[in-house]
């Protein structure tokens, strides 16, 4: 591999605020003061998700819509056949890759994807058996409605639970925000399903007229960071605000998370967006960022490599080219170090030896690999 020498970059000015109460924030290092970062694959272009084999190999995503195998060696294969065709505008594309948990015995793999047709474009999600060169017996389990005109916030991370269903983020599509608050629309939500993309009977709105019964919560912008916590098996999310109000949250059945009527954000323009910051019957994000970082990626570390940093929460940066550490105490928030990377960082993973492995999403897109400095 090919080890990285980069200079810090510009501290971003910004100041953190957080919510319940106000987490202690460290001046952002590079992650090579702190880590030995090598570079595993080169050559993506703007790579998306990264699910790990158990054979040390990787399935990454390129928004474009092809899929590749990364080898052990980082060698890049050439695209695997049978991806759907997709909606390569914008903030959509191929997105997100997940394994089934059954995957040593069905080979079967997951993609989230935005998906034309009629009335404009719509998250999907699909799912096929891995072959040698192709993802065969393709099919579509889930489609976000309605499809509506535009390019932006689908969402589309996928996160397997431990009963086997499987949660998929939903945008608010940008200019239908709206129909975040509307439980007759899948937009602005995250949905529950079952990996054939049925519709679990104890998802909170299944017996309600009028309501999608595969939404599991409601009332968010655009969640493009998941994973389980290690302990609870509860769903954490991390959530795009508009200018300010990224948040943190614990999506739980059947609740409110307030877009577009609370944020702790505001418009592009610097126009309020509804009401303020609370509202009865809405919930508080666990974190929130102002500014915004521009979340996407999310990992609870479990490892032994980085002792330290057993148990807290990672996130990517897009917007400040940054590796974002939330120190946790329980499910509480209390400090955030920032470690400076230099390109986007879309995804992560943790790999089996417990290094960190960070999927920047550039033109010629990178999978790095962090690992203990040697002593």
């Amino acid at each position: 591999m090919q080890r990285i020498a980069r200079g810090a970059a510009a501290i971003a000015a910004a100041c953190l605020l957080a919510a319940w109460p106000a987490a202690a924030r460290d001046d952002a290092a590079p992650l090579a003061s702190v880590a030995d970062v090598t570079v595993w694959a080169r050559g993506l272009a703007h790579p998306w998700g990264l699910a790990l084999l158990a054979d040390g190999r990787a399935l990454v995503t390129e928004k474009r819509g092809t899929l590749r195998l990364v080898a052990r060696d980082g060698s890049v294969s050439e695209p695997l056949a049978g991806v759907p065709a997709v909606h390569a505008q914008g903030q959509g594309g191929l997105l997100d890759v997940a394994l089934d948990p059954a995957f040593a015995d069905n080979a079967l793999v997951y993609l989230s994807y935005a998906e034309p047709g009629e009335g404009g474009a719509g998250t999907a999600v699909a799912r096929g058996r891995l072959g040698a060169r192709a993802l065969d017996d393709v099919r579509v389990i889930y489609r976000q409605q309605p499809k509506v005109e535009g390019n932006g916030h689908f969402g589309s991370r996928l996160v397997f639970a431990p009963d086997g269903a499987l949660f998929v983020t939903l945008g608010d599509r940008f200019h239908y925000r709206d129909q975040a608050q509307a439980l007759d629309s899948a937009l602005g939500k995250i949905v529950r399903i079952r990996p054939d993309g049925g519709v679990p009977p104890d998802n909170p709105f299944a017996q309600r007229d009028g309501a999608r019964p595969e939404i599991w919560s409601y009332g968010h912008r655009n969640v493009q960071g998941a994973a389980l916590h290690p302990k609870s098996a509860r769903l954490w999310t991390a959530e795009h605000g508009a200018r300010g109000g990224d948040e943190i949250n614990r999506p739980e059945a059947g609740k409110n998370y307030g877009w577009p009527v609370i944020t702790y954000g505001v418009d592009y323009s610097g126009a309020k967006i509804g009401t303020g910051t609370a509202a009865p019957g809405m919930e508080q994000p666990l974190h929130y960022w102002d500014p915004s970082i521009a979340p996407s990626g999310l990992l609870f570390y479990t490892g032994d490599a980085f002792e330290d940093w057993r148990g807290d929460l990672f996130v990517g940066s897009l917007k400040f080219g940054q590796l974002v550490r939330l120190q946790l105490d329980g499910e509480r928030v209390v400090a955030e170090h920032r470690y400076e990377i230099g390109d986007r960082i879309r995804d992560l993973a943790q790999a089996a030896d417990g290094a960190l492995l960070l999927v920047t999403d550039e033109a010629d897109g990178r999978i790095l690999r962090a690992a203990p400095r040697a002593r």
